[in-house]
């Protein structure tokens, strides 16, 4: 069965944090390398040096804080401009902090124009931390956001492809029992056979509701047309003609279940029930290697119609397949109709094969 819910996109946080600390040690060292040249230039490298770089381990861990302060006021859906307001307050004040604390510890050495510099540098490094994590957090919102947009999305699919299979097989049980019921008047053993034709149709719709899983072979299909036809052949007797050009290495390839039975079921309802002499349907199947497609066509000798006047009308079999069809595989061209007055009516199906083969077990 397919899939509809998507995984939530969980925050990364453990590969933030390790990028995080990854990124202060190769501050560390690059910094280290950059106060002592002159030493290794000497050959003579002072490792004790190295110890004043330790002060930047306190100050990753200070603006490590801004993680939080941003969950902080994510949750309590802080505006832009309470953000901007408190880390206007807060850059300067660690700045400040960064070397004040030191200079009241150890005393001021300096005179504090010397300080300006590293306080403005502090305040620079308290943004860049800010705008990095806020970014982190914005495009964790923005995948949250996308994968919500994909389950909603995906949920109006099922539903609305749910609703539509509701539609379409009462439509096919109630035309198939009023055939039936037509047929008892004209020929009661043809529709007591009928009767055993149409239980074996009905376990077919059923087994598809019953597994939730709607897509068969096309040799399913065929078999399922075929019962169908033969149950309308007791009706119509020579009327109907039935030509088959199957593609044998089409039949293991899927597609929805009942998506073929309909256009079958046009060419009845509009080419011969209405109509007392013979007609011929022709039901073709191939794969088309060029544009990867499973292509399936009925036509009928009938009499035809508007093309523009089939658009505009309110049947459900054919609406209800091309529909499903854009939905299953997001093709808007998946069902074309070739007809005029007088010349027959043609239906042809193009089914994508990759997407159409992809879940199919």
């Amino acid at each position: 069965m397919e899939q509809l819910t998507i995984p939530t996109t969980t925050m990364p946080t453990s590969r933030m944090w390790r990028n995080y600390a990854g990124g202060w040690i190769a501050y560390m060292l690059l910094l280290s390398v950059a106060l002592h040249l002159d030493d290794i230039n000497r050959n003579s490298f002072n490792w004790r040096g190295l110890v004043p770089m330790l002060w930047v381990v306190p100050q990753a861990l200070i603006l490590a804080l801004h993680w939080p302060l941003g969950g902080w006021l994510e949750r309590r859906h802080a505006s832009a401009t309470t953000m901007c307001l408190v880390h206007a307050v807060g850059g300067p004040a660690y700045g400040l902090l960064s070397y004040a604390l030191p200079a009241m510890l150890y005393g001021a050495t300096q005179p504090l124009s010397f300080y300006v510099w590293p306080v403005l540098y502090s305040i620079m490094s308290y943004g860049v931390i800010a705008i990095t994590f806020h970014m982190v957090r914005a495009n964790a919102m923005r995948r949250r956001q996308e994968v919500a947009m994909q389950q909603a999305h995906a949920l109006l699919v099922a539903s609305e492809l749910n609703a539509l299979r509701s539609k379409l097989n009462p439509h096919f049980l109630f035309n198939t029992l009023h055939s039936i019921i037509a047929l008892t008047r004209k020929d009661p053993n043809a529709a007591e056979t009928a009767l055993f034709q149409f239980s074996d149709m009905l376990r077919y719709v059923l087994d598809t509701e019953k597994t939730g899983n709607d897509r068969v072979t096309l040799d399913d299909e065929l078999r399922f047309v075929r019962d169908y036809l033969e149950l309308e052949s007791l009706r119509l007797g020579p009327r109907l003609r039935i030509d088959w050009e199957l593609d044998d290495n089409a039949g293991g390839h899927v597609l929805p279940a009942l998506s073929l039975q309909p256009l079958v079921e046009n060419s009845i309802k509009h080419a011969f029930n209405p109509h007392s002499r013979p007609g011929r349907l022709l039901i073709r199947t191939r794969v088309d290697e060029h544009a990867h497609t499973l292509v399936l066509s009925v036509g009928d000798d009938g009499p035809g119609a508007d093309i523009v006047r089939v658009r505009a009308s309110n049947g459900l079999g054919l609406r209800t397949v091309e529909r499903r069809l854009q939905l299953e595989y997001g093709t808007m061209d998946a069902l074309a109709i070739d007809t005029t007055p007088g010349a027959g009516f043609v239906v042809t199906m193009a089914i994508p094969l990759p997407a159409n083969d992809k879940d199919f077990a």
